[in-house]
């Protein structure tokens, strides 16, 4: 299991503390949790939802995402990740395109679990059927952890790191993780 702190974008926001990692299970499943600390209670956590539904616009509130990228290519996958436990799925062919509102939704990626603990966020992904349809083998790709967070002093933007002058999850050289 590989862990990363994640940084806030603001780097005067230094309040909550926020890890994620990052775990490869057999062929085709991928596991990561975050932890987050926030001795202060700054955050604001969404309502529950029931069943895992799939939604759009959970970057609107606080939201952990993964971002799936491939050695050589340009499409990419991203996964929100909402506290409510609710997800969505999303396919771009490049860099925010097609540059549609909500983006284009994934169905190659499937949710096996998703839970909100009292540390944050464990999910439980199943890249079966993108690994197939692609023909790639974990070693063919790399992941980018991030995080929307919103909370009492104002939105914050976690990422494994930010090579943008703003806040850009979508930047490929942000994401860390090789397998």
């Amino acid at each position: 299991m590989a862990s990363y702190e994640l940084n806030a974008f603001d780097r005067r926001f230094q309040a909550i503390s926020l890890v994620g990692a990052i775990e490869q299970q057999g062929p085709c499943g991928l596991n990561v949790g975050f932890w987050l600390r926030d001795p202060n209670q700054y955050m604001l956590w969404p309502e529950m939802v029931s069943e895992n539904p799939r939604q759009d616009f959970l970057w609107e509130n606080t939201c952990f995402e993964i971002f799936i990228g491939v050695q050589g290519e340009d499409y990419y996958r991203e996964i929100n990740l909402s506290p409510s436990e609710a997800w969505q799925a999303y396919q771009f062919e490049e860099y925010r395109y097609p540059e549609v509102m909500p983006p284009e939704v994934a169905y190659d990626i499937d949710l096996n679990h998703l839970k909100r603990t009292h540390y944050g966020l464990n999910v439980s992904l199943d890249l079966g059927v993108f690994m197939a349809e692609h023909k790639l083998k974990w070693s063919d790709m790399f992941l980018g952890l991030s995080a929307v967070l919103k909370t009492s002093q104002g939105d914050q933007y976690y990422a494994m790191q930010h090579s943008s002058p703003q806040a850009d999850f979508h930047n490929k050289r942000d994401w860390l993780h090789l397998f």
